[in-house]
């Protein structure tokens, strides 16, 4: 088996549903674009992950949205290096189809006091829905690893909660941890390195909100 030596996870740049809320009323979740800053955003992370790769090869999957794909092509990755296939297991929470403003304000609220794991949006997914679909695309990506030619890269270009809930079924975080956890901000990316023990580590943290409540699970 071969394992990569990084796995790249990086949040699309800023999207017009970052900027205006309203737009999601009249515009699919899945066809917003990138802003003119969620551009800029892309193209300098895709400075640092030129850097970051060098001449190394890279498999790359992508969120199949509009923005994630934007953000992809706007890395400028030599495509001689690059395997890329869209992945719909990464794709954004679920909230439904187009939405109405006040409504999902008033669902925030309450996903806010019923946790964001486990508060399931009217006609979309819960977090543990996303841990669940996250989770089936591990098991995927495990079975890359045992092809010979494995490029030494992997480069998820996802969405926020998705970053996190894939670091937590990864690293299996409790789900407090996980809620204690916020979203990366447009166009940063977070690095699973692998050490010479064999194990893999985040190259930084997620900024934190709040103290995870500690659990003890011993028998």
């Amino acid at each position: 088996m071969v394992r990569p030596h990084r796995i790249v996870l990086l949040r699309h740049g800023e999207s017009e549903g970052n900027a205006d809320d309203t737009v999601y009323e009249r515009e699919p979740d899945h066809a917003l674009r990138l802003t003119p800053t969620g551009l800029t955003q892309a193209e300098a992370a895709g400075e640092q992950l030129r850097a970051l790769f060098g001449e190394e090869g890279v498999s790359a999957y992508v969120s199949p949205y509009r923005r994630t794909l934007e953000t992809f092509r706007a890395l400028r990755l030599d495509p001689r290096r690059v395997r890329a296939r869209e992945e719909p297991r990464l794709r954004e929470q679920d909230w439904g189809n187009w939405q109405d403003r006040e409504d999902v304000k008033r669902q925030k609220a309450y996903r806010d006091a019923y946790g964001h794991f486990f508060y399931r949006f009217a006609q979309g997914e819960s977090g543990a829905d996303v841990y669940d679909r996250v989770g089936a695309f591990l098991e995927s990506l495990y079975r890359s690893f045992e092809a010979p030619d494995h490029p030494p890269n992997v480069l998820l270009v996802t969405h926020g909660l998705t970053m996190r809930l894939f670091c937590m079924r990864w690293f299996h975080w409790s789900v407090a941890e996980f809620e204690c956890l916020s979203n990366p901000e447009n166009g940063s990316f977070r690095t699973l390195v692998l050490g010479s023990d064999g194990r893999y580590r985040l190259d930084r943290p997620f900024e934190r909100w709040t103290t995870p409540e500690s659990f003890d699970l011993g028998g």
